[in-house]
């Protein structure tokens, strides 16, 4: 049997649900949309029910019988394991504790961007901006609604998170917006060059190696 990997948070997801009680997949599904638990987590039925397959196999849930609702077809229910609460609540532990080395894909463009020319890549994070700017005024309008409702900020916690994830992003997508555009980003005149009909990349060559932790 393939190693255990706690690279997928659906797998997470199924295992807080069925620790609140016994559900089948659908259920579970239907619990999470309820929830919008799909803006934290990835969530499509194929890969919900591959995920639980996997999850019994490793026999952190198991069957408990079969439920019919109305002309539908039969549909089976879980429910969590003695070792699959403890898998629950050491991945839970490991979130929160423990910080991770991540890979947005922001941080991947911005480790290429000397690829664009400085104009191309200066209109690309204006847009990216603008975008930001949209969403966080969004988010912060479907916030402050969930809590006029009643919601205890208990259940928005993640929802504070990403807001200060973005308010950070625009903050440095900003910041950076202005640096290439009044020419103080350093290595802005190299940058240029490299979008030049007399760069020679032969001439050009940098390499560094990370500190060892």
């Amino acid at each position: 049997m393939p190693r255990w990997s706690r690279s997928n948070p659906l797998a997470l997801a199924v295992l807080v649900c069925l620790y609140e009680k016994p559900m089948h997949p659908y259920e579970v599904a239907q619990t999470l949309r309820s929830r919008a638990k799909e803006q934290s987590v990835r969530l499509n039925y194929g890969s919900l029910y591959a995920v639980v397959e996997s999850l019994e196999k490793r026999g952190f849930i198991k069957a408990t019988g079969t439920v019919r609702e109305g002309k539908r077809p039969e549909r089976t229910v879980y429910e969590i394991t003695d070792d699959g609460l403890v898998e629950m609540t050491d991945w839970m532990t490991e979130l929160l504790g423990t910080p991770a080395k991540e890979y947005p894909a922001f941080m991947a463009g911005l480790s290429f961007i000397p690829s664009l020319a400085p104009d191309e890549a200066l209109a690309a994070l204006r847009r990216r901006a603008d975008a930001l700017s949209v969403k966080l005024v969004g988010m912060r309008g479907a916030m402050k609604a969930a809590l006029e409702a009643g919601l205890p900020r208990l259940f928005e916690l993640e929802g504070e998170y990403e807001e200060g994830q973005l308010v950070a992003e625009l903050r440095f997508v900003k910041a950076l917006v202005d640096e290439i555009a009044n020419g103080t980003l350093e290595g802005l005149d190299m940058w240029r060059l490299f979008h030049t009909a007399d760069f020679n990349p032969e001439e050009v060559y940098f390499t560094f190696e990370m500190p060892k932790e």
